[in-house]
């Protein structure tokens, strides 16, 4: 199956498709012809020695330095040179895929005015396997992500290196090992391929896929917790969510209640008039982390499918427009306001932990959820492990979108900070998966425990956890029912499993 795109149809749900599954693309025919149109253009500007920034001047504080007609074409691999001036170990491999993918997407418009044979050359490296090692670290996020997009550059012209099959390979074996040759820049093309901000964006579109499916784990793990210790579910009451409006609530209550629909447990008696907020606010935090969240996709889709490039070529008014639509904060400032989110969500899972650990707040339940309490010490240190990673979590969100530090002798005063926001909320992400981890575990065994028959997608969810975790009859190294519970999660067959029980989770 291949991907056509046309400037205007990038999805998140696309972009992962191609980043992580490998997914062909191609460019529309009206794509081609509008990037062979602006390409004319901006060549009949440069035989006419028009002044245009980054084509015939230099850049950032260089930009009122003009070139000679010698130096034009041999700017652009000078440019690409010294731009490639990241740091550390290499950008995740899905990261970079995305990135190329919305760099070709951005050229499909036909306003970047690189040749053809640029767009062309992408299209074949991610189609044939060909992903550039890029630093992790270096871009500030505007002038878009020119450190880590530079690498991209480099490996295109069969420079620097590349993953292929698994290797990691000089890109120029890795492109010959595929049929393909280095692409030789001419003018323009350089800052065609690196002007944008289009790592920070994959990372930032790859992160949302998780969080989406993090929102319905959270659900079930919720239910499963509020069956452990058999909760008032009044909070969940669909009445009281429509009564305040807010999308996001009314779909997490309405979740939980077909999670625990036919529930025998939540059926007895002994439950409280009010249970503590962690277990009956659930709707109204998470129900805003996915309110935010469907923002921040709405955002990154925008970013996906704009032009942001700089300068950006009109042909159709044959004018060329310096500005900064590579600058990264139209992503950023939602993805910071999604990583403080899932922190929130951490925090709420871990608090639901604690109760059923807790034996003066689990209702019954002994100590740490262990049946012989003092020989054995049960979940009692799973929990200090959630609390760690709480701590973690918090300290990444804090923000980076506001910290901003003057760049190129002050021509570039106020940048992104976009690729830290994106990095430090996967970061984020992949705590949460954990904290989630070591409350399912603990709902597990506290359901064992309790007794009484749960919820039907409760109960589809504790089957899929029974086959890869065994009860704890006495004390193990926990880690790896951990690792193997974070792992059943990021796979998505517990998710699957739970919604061919009872269907689609909203």
């Amino acid at each position: 199956m291949t991907l056509e795109l046309d400037g205007s149809n990038l999805s998140i749900d696309g972009l992962e498709s191609v980043a992580r599954s490998g997914e062909q693309v191609s460019v529309s025919d009206a794509s081609w012809d509008r990037i062979r149109a602006c390409r004319e253009m901006i060549q009949q500007k440069i035989d006419a020695h028009e002044v245009m920034y980054g084509v015939t001047t230099g850049i950032g504080e260089f930009s009122e330095v003009v070139l000679t007609s010698d130096q034009v074409r041999e700017f652009q691999r000078y440019l690409v040179y010294s731009h490639a001036a990241g740091i550390g170990d290499a950008m995740p491999a899905e990261v970079v895929r995305g990135a190329m993918a919305g760099r070709i997407n951005v050229h499909c418009h036909g306003n970047s005015a690189g040749r053809a044979e640029l767009t062309q050359q992408l299209i074949e490296m991610l189609n044939r396997g060909v992903t550039p090692i890029v630093a992790a670290k270096g871009s500030v996020g505007a002038c878009g992500d020119l450190a880590p997009m530079s690498q991209v550059a480099m490996a295109m012209m069969g420079e620097g290196e590349a993953w292929h099959d698994g290797e990691r390979l000089p890109a120029a074996e890795a492109l010959e090992a595929t049929g393909l040759s280095p692409i030789e820049l001419q003018a323009r093309d350089g800052l065609a391929i690196i002007n944008g901000s289009n790592m920070l964006t994959a990372m930032a579109g790859l992160t949302l896929c998780d969080a989406t499916r993090w929102l319905r784990l959270h659900d079930i793990a919720t239910a499963m917790t509020l069956e452990a210790l058999n909760v008032n579910m009044l909070p969940y009451d669909a009445r009281l969510h429509e009564l305040r409006g807010f999308t996001g609530s009314q779909k997490v209550a309405s979740n939980i209640r077909r999670l625990t629909e036919g529930s025998h447990i939540l059926a007895q008696d002994g439950k409280k008039v009010q249970d503590a907020y962690s277990l009956r606010s659930t709707p109204q935090v998470i129900g805003s982390l996915r309110d935010a969240v469907d923002y921040a996709c709405s955002q990154v889709e925008i970013e996906l499918n704009g032009v942001g490039d700089n300068p950006v070529f009109l042909v159709d008014e044959q004018r060329v427009i310096t500005g900064a639509n590579f600058q990264g904060t139209p992503v950023s400032l939602p993805m910071e306001m999604v990583g403080t989110g899932l922190s929130m969500g951490a925090v709420l899972s871990e608090r639901r932990l604690n109760r059923m650990t807790n034996p003066a707040l689990s209702g019954g339940l002994p100590p740490f959820l262990t049946e012989h309490a003092g020989m054995h010490s049960g979940l009692m240190v799973a929990q200090y492990t959630a609390c760690a990673l709480i701590a973690e979590t918090r300290i990444l969100a804090h923000p980076a979108a506001n910290q901003s530090i003057p760049a190129a002798a002050d021509q570039e005063d106020f940048v992104s900070m976009g690729l830290t926001t994106t990095q430090k909320t996967r970061q984020i992400m992949e705590n949460c998966f954990a904290v989630l981890a070591i409350e399912m575990v603990a709902g597990a065994q506290a359901l064992d425990i309790r007794g009484g028959e749960p919820g039907a997608g409760v109960a589809a969810a504790h089957g899929v956890i029974r086959e890869h975790i065994d009860h704890l009859d006495e004390d193990r190294p926990l880690y790896p029912d951990n690792d193997a519970m974070v792992a059943l999660l990021e796979s998505g067959e517990l998710l699957e499993v739970v919604e061919d029980a009872i269907g689609v989770l909203d």
